[in-house]
């Protein structure tokens, strides 16, 4: 029943978001409509509506249904990973392949390492953080149950995404007080 009210909350807000029109009118007053202006209208501006955001995650302007734009406002999802972890690779994958829109942290500093341990209580990576809930390492199942309870929707419904695991970053050698602790890779990592 969810899914199906998620499906039709997602086509009536598909096509809302396909043409915006800003325009000014006789005397001056500036709109914002998704119908075209009057013949009398000046300053007429065409836009494609848009959602930061939105699409593939490389900085498209596809819109994001209204569902997934408050799924992502209320519970907003963060992954956090490193590079060389197939655990990681393989969440990036599922999260891009149910569509859900996410922001990805590669942990390479001990800045990185340090938001790690106060977002999930470990240096456990891949973490998933869909707003409060922490589900840690990959496992298909717990990262449905957490999309699902937070208003995602389903599989299958949205198109996938295609954001790519973030750059490798250069850090400038750091002069540590002590041996950092290592991240740990794995599902049972603590």
């Amino acid at each position: 029943m969810r899914a199906l009210i998620a499906l039709m909350l997602i086509s009536a807000a598909l096509p809302a978001t396909a043409q915006m029109y800003r325009w000014t009118d006789e005397s001056g007053k500036t709109h914002f409509t998704d119908t075209p202006p009057p013949p009398s209208a000046k300053d007429v501006q065409k836009k494609r509506g848009s959602v930061p955001g939105g699409g593939d995650g490389e900085g498209t302007s596809a819109p994001l249904p209204f569902v997934v734009q408050q799924a992502a406002r209320d519970f907003p999802v963060t992954l956090y990973t490193t590079d060389s972890c197939e655990g990681c690779t393989e969440a990036r994958k599922f999260l891009n392949a149910r569509g859900v829109p996410f922001r990805e942290i590669s942990v390479a500093s001990e800045a990185q390492l340090a938001e790690l341990k106060k977002a999930v209580g470990s240096n456990s990576v891949p973490s998933l953080l869909v707003g409060p809930t922490v589900v840690k390492g990959f496992e298909a199942g717990q990262y449905n149950r957490a999309l699902d309870d937070a208003g995602y929707p389903r599989a299958g419904i949205l198109p996938p995404r295609n954001q790519a695991e973030p750059a490798p970053t250069t850090a400038k050698p750091e002069q540590p007080a002590a041996e950092p602790e290592p991240v740990r890779k794995g599902p049972y990592a603590r």
